[in-house]
C-alpha cells in the first residue's frame, strides 16, 4: 500500500556484499505526505535499503527511482531528499558552520525551524562538531533532517546517544513538522512501540525481504498470540497462517492473524488463552522463522568487496 502520489520507487532490488545477501528482490514503493516506518531487526536490510535510496549506494541489482528519476549523481533529485544516519559523519566543523552548508544545499531550508530545535535540543552552535557527545551529535542531525525541510526525510536510528526525554523531543517536532509541512517520512527504527503512535504505514523487512506491508491502524491489535494445549491450539488455528510458533512439552504458542467473534469464543471452549500484540510485538513474531526458532542476523553493513559496486558518498 502506498498512500499519496509515488515519491521513492523501488523496484526488484538486490545488494550482495561478500557471501551476503543483504536485500533480496524487493519492489516496493513510498508515497507521501505519510510517515512510514521502517521496522526490522539488526541486519535485515533497512540501513542498506536507505543508503541505496539515498544513493550513497548502488545496487548490485534492479533501481532505484525518486521522483521518477535516478538519484545517483543528479543533483536535482538529491536537493530535494535528506538521509540521517545513525553514524551521521560531518566534516570539521563547528555546529553553526554544519548548519549554514546544509542551508545552502536544500532550497526548503528554514532557518527559524533549525534555530528553534537548536534551541530546544540545547545545542551549543560555537563547539566543534567532533567534540560534541554522542548524543548531541545525534541531535544535530536530527535538526538538520527536520529544517531541511525535504520532500522525503529518511532518518534511520536517528537518536544512537538520545534519552528518552530527548527523544520524545524528537517525535513532538517531528509530528508538528509534519503536519506544517507535509512530505515523505521514512523512519528506520527498532524502538517500536516509541513511534507506533507516529506511524501510518509500517513496512517490516527481515532478511533482506519486505515480509509485512500494511497501514499501521490496521495492525493495531491485528495479531494475535494463542496458547494452550498443543492440540487445541492446533484446532483453532488448522488452516490459518501461523507467525510464531513456541512448543515446550505438550503445551504450544502460536501469532496468528484476526481472529473474529467465533473463534475467541471457541478458543474460549478449548481453554486457550488469547493475548493481543502490540506493535512491537508484531515485528518479534514476523521477523524470522515461522516456528519461532532463531534466524541468522548478519551485520547490517558487512565489508563490501571491492570488485562489487562502490560506495556513494553524495547525499
Amino acid at each position: 500500500m502506498t498512500p499519496g502520489p509515488v515519491a521513492v520507487s523501488v523496484i526488484g532490488l538486490t545488494r550482495r556484499y561478500r557471501g551476503h545477501l543483504a536485500l533480496d528482490d524487493v519492489t516496493i514503493d513510498f508515497g507521501g505526505p505519510s510517515i512510514t516506518g521502517l521496522l526490522g531487526r539488526n541486519g535485515a536490510g533497512k540501513t542498506t535499503l536507505l543508503r541505496l535510496a539515498a544513493a550513497q549506494e548502488l545496487p548490485s541489482q534492479g533501481q532505484v527511482l525518486v521522483f521518477g528519476a535516478s538519484p545517483v549523481e543528479n543533483d536535482a533529485v538529491l536537493r530535494r531528499m535528506v538521509f540521517v544516519r545513525e553514524d551521521q559523519a560531518f566534516p570539521d566543523f563547528k555546529v553553526r558552520h554544519a548548519l549554514k552548508a546544509a542551508s545552502w544545499f536544500y532550497p526548503n531550508w528554514s532557518d527559524a525551524a533549525a534555530a528553534a530545535l537548536i534551541e530546544e535540543f540545547e545545542l551549543p552552535t560555537g563547539r566543534a562538531v567532533k567534540k560534541l557527545s554522542r548524543g548531541m551529535r545525534s541531535a544535530l542531525s536530527i535538526v538538520i533532517g527536520l529544517a531541511a525541510r525535504a520532500e522525503v526525510t529518511l532518518f534511520d536510528e536517528p537518536y544512537a546517544g538520545l534519552d528518552a526525554v530527548a527523544r520524545q523531543l524528537f517525535y513532538d517536532r517531528l509530528l508538528t513538522e509534519y503536519a506544517e509541512h507535509p512530505r515523505t517520512i521514512v523512519l528506520s527504527t527498532h524502538l517500536v512501540d516509541e513511534v507506533a503512535g507516529l506511524l501510518e504505514r509500517v513496512v517490516m523487512i527481515d532478511g533482506g525481504r519486505v515480509v509485512l506491508d500494511a497501514p499501521a491502524d490496521d495492525l493495531r491489535g491485528a495479531f494475535t498470540a494463542v496458547s494452550g494445549p498443543a492440540a487445541a491450539v492446533e484446532t483453532l488455528v488448522e488452516g490459518r497462517r501461523v507467525w510464531g510458533r513456541r512448543r515446550v512439552a505438550a503445551r504450544e504458542s502460536v501469532v496468528v492473524g484476526p481472529l473474529d467473534g467465533v473463534d475467541r469464543l471457541r478458543a474460549r471452549d478449548l481453554h486457550l488463552r488469547l493475548e493481543t500484540l502490540s506493535l512491537q510485538q508484531v515485528m518479534v513474531h514476523t521477523s524470522g522463522r515461522s516456528d519461532g526458532g532463531p534466524a541468522e542476523s548478519p551485520e547490517e553493513s558487512p565489508e563490501e568487496s571491492p570488485e562489487e559496486s562502490p560506495e556513494r558518498t553524495s547525499a
